[in-house]
């Protein structure tokens, strides 16, 4: 539990920072959201090749979902993907996370979330065949 509040503090520090230093022309294009999305890419392609170092290759999209909603998210959040606590500002960054753990195991994805009653969000990922 010592290791989530300084994820926290430096997840909220991150969402402060791009949102204080966009300009406005950024603000209304949604370069602020974009830049926390990529920032989330990042951060999943990179977590997802150390949670996945020692384990064998997935047998298809199905066990690469079910590694993402279970072992992936209980890793960066804590927490089961069902019972996720988040609010808007969130969101992006989690896309991108998502987003980077498929694409660097071979999924190529398009992820959106909606917050329909907070402190849901719903989560759809589509994929996307090559």
């Amino acid at each position: 539990m010592a290791d989530e509040a300084p994820f926290q503090f430096l997840h909220n520090e991150v969402i402060q920072y791009i949102y204080k230093s966009a300009d406005s022309e950024d603000t209304e294009h949604g370069g602020n959201i974009s830049t926390l999305e990529n920032m989330g890419c990042r951060v999943g392609q990179g977590l997802v090749e150390r949670l996945t170092k020692d384990t064998a290759r997935f047998k298809d999209e199905l066990d690469i979902m079910k590694f993402v909603c279970k072992d992936f998210w209980t890793c960066v959040f804590k927490k089961q993907i069902d019972n996720l606590r988040t609010n808007h500002q969130y969101l992006a960054f989690s896309c991108g996370l998502v987003r980077g753990a498929l694409s660097n195991l071979g999924v190529k994805s398009i992820v959106t979330a909606e917050v329909s009653i907070m402190p849901a969000c719903k989560f759809q990922i589509m994929i996307q065949k090559m």
